[in-house]
């Protein structure tokens, strides 16, 4: 449904996207996750028709809607695509019924048909109560429903959502998360959603583009990411906790991994972690950070010197906060990154 070829954006000096190329099936839902600043906003915001590709095209169902090597962009209402962003951007002067009749109303559709469409989809959001009511006169979690059911309303093949969940509680985005998917399953669109959360992410989507600063690390599904990271950043930005990176000159002198390892990064999985309070043969100290509970199990944090490690693991620990404790590895790590992050 969507491909991308060769793509890139600069402002000035700046490269805010550099050179992606991808392809996204029909009927996905594909979420683009990194750190602030990596380039997914300035990405959507090409996809949606809002920015011109400084290189590169865009292709939505074989149709060439962006070309940056021919300075042209077809604008946004002709691409067949909904924009959600991260504001509401809802009009205060319209009821919600009137918010969600307006771009069909552009669309040249007749009265009766708008009013039946406004009524399916206010009722597929759950808000069929509050088409009477103003914007301001409802909550924000009710806003975004209706924000979204304005995007659906004239049914485009793909629905481009802009972090839409970062202005809501914590308790009302777990839930909205599944109520996107069903709209998502309902709809039969193709998805891409921005996000800088990795667990949102990894939740919802079925393929994932992962970007620093500009590029594309990784591109594949949730489970690839965390199985077989291709790089030190995807290793330790996916996965509940990420996976941990040791530099192979720290590795204790007793353990059999430092021979032979004595430039680049190992990767070892947090539950593949043991913690001890003395030493061993194959341990290495840090300083107590914190701890946590996640799934019946231990989180548990050390630091120093710059190297964060965290272990998953069982048992009833009752660290206090700068405590010497030693983080035992296994004698294999999961992955070699060489110095540069790339996996060897």
């Amino acid at each position: 449904m969507i491909r991308i070829n060769s793509l890139s954006r600069r402002f000035g000096s700046f490269e805010a996207v550099k050179n992606v190329s991808l392809e996204v099936p029909a009927g996905s839902f594909m979420v683009l996750v990194g750190p602030s600043g990596c380039g997914k906003s300035t990405m959507l915001r090409m996809l949606a028709g809002l920015e011109t590709p400084t290189r590169g095209t865009i292709e939505f169902n074989g149709k060439t809607v962006s070309d940056g090597d021919g300075n042209w962009t077809i604008e946004p209402a002709k691409r067949n695509a909904g924009l959600v962003f991260q504001s509401y951007a809802l009009w205060p002067h319209m009821t919600v019924a009137g918010n969600v009749d307006w771009p069909l109303k552009v669309a040249g559709q007749g009265k009766q048909e708008r009013a039946d469409r406004v009524r399916e989809v206010l009722n597929l959001l759950g808000i069929e109560n509050l088409g009477n009511r103003f914007p301001n006169e409802i909550s924000g979690g009710q806003q975004q429903r209706v924000a979204i059911a304005r995007m659906i309303a004239p049914r485009p093949g793909i629905l481009l959502f802009d972090e839409p969940l970062s202005n809501l509680d914590a308790k009302l985005r777990v839930e909205m998360r599944s109520e996107l998917l069903r709209i998502h399953r309902a709809t039969s669109a193709t998805s891409v959603y921005v996000t800088h959360d990795q667990v949102e992410a990894m939740t919802m989507a079925s393929h994932v583009a992962v970007l620093n600063e500009g590029r594309i690390e990784q591109f594949g599904s949730p489970s690839e990411l965390v199985a077989e990271p291709s790089s030190a950043f995807v290793a330790t930005f996916v996965g509940t906790p990420p996976a941990n990176l040791v530099d192979a000159d720290l590795i204790p002198p007793g353990h059999p991994l430092r021979k032979g390892n004595r430039t680049g990064r190992l990767m070892f999985r947090p539950e593949d972690i043991s913690v001890c309070s003395g030493p061993g043969p194959a341990s290495i100290e840090m300083d107590f950070a914190e701890i946590s509970p996640l799934a019946g199990r231990s989180m548990i944090t050390g630091t120093k010197n710059g190297l964060r490690l965290t272990a998953v693991t069982d048992g009833d620990f009752r660290f206090s906060v700068g405590d010497k404790v030693h983080f035992l590895l296994p004698l294999q790590p999961a992955a070699c990154f060489d110095n540069e992050g790339k996996r060897v």
